[in-house]
């Protein structure tokens, strides 16, 4: 058994939340505290050719952490581009990019790369959707095709980002389609966990759809793989300063969650306009 420590952030390109200030180098010690074995990495910049310090960012943050990356480069610019990025402990045997942009002012991409967690190859694809809910149906299609296309059913899997799903629209789909779990609906909340959950079989949230219940009731829920719904959506991400909206998320299939929390407070909210997310799993 492996125990992970996974951590989703999108790090507004090394700046902070409030006046556009550098917060790489507090960045890389807020991150070294938190001792991660992976991170899901959105708005990352790989080239900065104006302000050096800001520069290929996943470089410095693995360097700084010990730790094996992978850079998918999505938007370009004259004098910059940035993306999504990676970065594990466990050797990382392959990644690809594949382009996802639905239309020249948003470029978007998925980075999926491929670890070896003793032994076994994991399956790991960080993601930043886009804004409008168009391009986010199909940028999730394409998702979905590739995982059917390239990720065996029995291998473990991982998806994290910013997903700019504030309806909580995404999750039901997951689950139907990928047998994939948020995170959330599954870590322990405290004693009183039991007042979010009901008991239910995975087919309720169709018969739910086809009852008639109200579209954004059935999305809200959040199917575990032992039967219970829990009836709270994942918590808010954005802004960091007072999180308001839910946009990030972490799935997976295959892993047993151990416990998973939205990080808020100092230093978070001077670090980026999105509060990290860190939940500790374990590979049977």
């Amino acid at each position: 058994m492996s125990i992970i420590r996974v951590v989703s952030y999108n790090i507004h390109k090394g700046k902070s939340a409030t006046g556009g200030r550098d917060s790489l180098a507090d960045l890389r010690l807020g991150l070294y505290g938190l001792a991660p074995d992976l991170l899901f990495l959105q708005e990352v910049q790989g080239r900065n050719d104006l302000r050096g310090n800001l520069d290929a960012q996943h470089e410095s943050l693995a360097a700084a952490l010990c730790m094996n990356t992978a850079y998918g480069c999505n938007a370009v610019r004259q004098h910059t581009d940035h993306g999504n990025a990676l970065l594990s402990r466990f050797p990382i045997l392959q990644y690809e990019n594949q382009d996802i942009s639905d239309h020249r002012l948003e470029q978007r991409g998925l980075l999926h790369a491929v670890i070896d967690v003793g032994g076994r190859p994991v399956h790991c694809i960080v993601v930043h959707l886009g804004l409008f809910k168009s391009g986010r149906t199909r940028q999730t299609q394409a998702l979905l095709d590739r995982i059917k296309r390239i990720v065996p059913d029995d291998e473990p899997l991982l998806i994290a980002g910013d997903f700019n799903d504030w309806n909580n629209r995404l999750a039901p789909i997951f689950v139907e389609q990928l047998g994939l779990y948020e995170v959330f609906s599954f870590s322990p909340q405290g004693p009183d966990d039991s007042r979010f959950r009901l008991r239910a079989p995975l087919n309720w949230l169709k018969a739910s759809r086809s009852a008639g219940l109200p579209g954004e009731a059935a999305s809200a829920i959040e199917l575990g793989a032992n039967g219970a719904a829990r009836m709270t959506p994942p918590p808010r991400t954005f802004p960091s300063i007072f999180p308001w909206l839910r946009l990030d998320r972490v799935y997976q299939r295959g892993f047993a969650v151990r416990n998973a929390k939205v990080l808020q407070g100092s230093p978070w909210t001077q670090l980026s306009d999105h509060s990290p997310i860190l939940t500790e799993l374990e590979l049977p």
